[in-house]
């Protein structure tokens, strides 16, 4: 909180490790909330209930139609407000249905973000989750409603609004640091939501994140793994069961700091990714950020659904090096990887790790 009767939320961009997309199909996996990246939501009492448009992210003024079209087809057709309003909306239904009484009060809400847009880092989410935070206190409701339940009302929020979105991403936004998630059909049909462990985040080793300054061709193909599995296709179904079986794998690699393991792990992930989906649903630039780290023996795969790529870029582990093509020193690894990857518009940064919010005040 800042100033009086002011409150400030922030939430970081989400980076899946392992198991994804299984999230959305019974599986398994590994998430974590990081630092690099954050949206912020500021909440103060007002006469009026009132969204505040974003001088950018909501931009409705243009010099001319070149600009305007140039706008839409860089950054879409919506901003934030469309989320603010959704989570009011869902936050209000969710206390009205379960008998919570909301105090008549009307507030302000503004927001901010650095999450790079369309890069699979659940920028969408963040703000819808720090504005969710923002009502909690503003209430003083959030002991009634459990920190296990808040992912699910965030994902309501950005379903009201048609957005295609898994159920990890808000897991690791609302519990922050590092988490492991089980999403069993038992545990979805008898309590409506996965099981949620968080773990130690300094289990992880040095990490790396790539993501693309245009990612323009991301997902323009559609894909159909959705409906086989729904079918029940053997191929879908096997590999989907493996991808989330890799999160359990990849927990306990995580315990015993077996990183290279890890590593296999990571590339498994992508593979299997990239069997079931295709290449032109995964998109040119995007198999290109994962190719290019394998060159230098480093591990990759997608933070989501595609625009960002987690990497690990191994420290001269034996077990690695006797099982990679090319090994260089870990310094070369990351050298060589920020010459290439400057020459394809890729930025690539050092991730910055989140700690656990589970025994702060505010997911108690």
């Amino acid at each position: 909180m800042e100033g009086e009767g002011v409150i400030k939320h922030k939430a970081y961009a989400r980076a899946g490790l392992l198991g994804n997309p299984s999230d959305v199909y019974y599986g398994n996996t590994i998430s974590f909330s990081l630092a690099n990246f954050s949206a912020t939501v500021i909440l103060h009492p007002s006469n009026d209930l009132l969204i505040q448009p974003h001088p950018v992210h909501d931009f409705v003024r243009f010099t001319s139609l070149p600009q305007l079209v140039n706008r839409l087809n860089n950054e879409g057709y919506y901003g934030g407000v469309r989320l603010l309003m959704a989570i009011c909306k869902v936050f209000h239904n969710y206390c009205k249905e379960n008998a919570i009484t909301l105090i008549e009060k009307n507030f302000t809400l503004s927001y901010d973000t650095n999450i790079p847009r369309q890069t699979g880092l659940s920028g969408s989410s963040a703000i819808v989750c720090a504005a969710l935070n923002c009502l909690l206190d503003f209430y003083d409701v959030r002991h009634l409603i459990k920190v296990e339940v808040r992912p699910g009302l965030v994902l309501a929020a950005e379903n009201e609004l048609g957005i295609v979105a898994g159920l990890q991403d808000r897991v690791a936004q609302v519990y922050g640091g590092l988490v492991y998630m089980d999403f069993s059909e038992e545990n979805m049909d008898k309590v409506g939501h996965g099981v949620y462990e968080p773990l130690d985040v300094n289990l992880l080793p040095p990490l790396h994140l790539i993501y693309a300054e245009n990612p323009s061709d991301s997902g323009k193909v559609h894909s159909q793994v959705r409906q086989r599995w729904l079918n029940g296709e053997e191929f879908i179904v096997s590999s989907m069961k493996e991808v989330a079986n890799l999160a359990k794998e990849g927990r306990k690699a995580l315990e015993k700091k077996d990183y290279s393991k890890l590593a296999a792990l990571m590339n498994r992930n992508f593979d299997l990714r990239r069997s079931m989906f295709g290449d032109a649903a995964l998109g040119d630039l995007n198999i290109k950020m994962v190719e290019v780290a394998r060159k230098v023996g480093a591990a990759s795969k997608f933070t989501g659904s595609g625009g960002a790529v987690v990497v690990y870029c191994p420290h001269g582990d034996s077990q690695w090096r006797s099982c990679c093509r090319i090994l260089f020193p870990w310094d070369s690894q990351i050298k060589f990887l920020q010459e290439e990857y400057n020459q394809v518009a890729f930025v690539l940064q050092p991730i910055e790790l989140v700690l656990s919010r589970l025994n702060d005040r505010l997911n108690k």
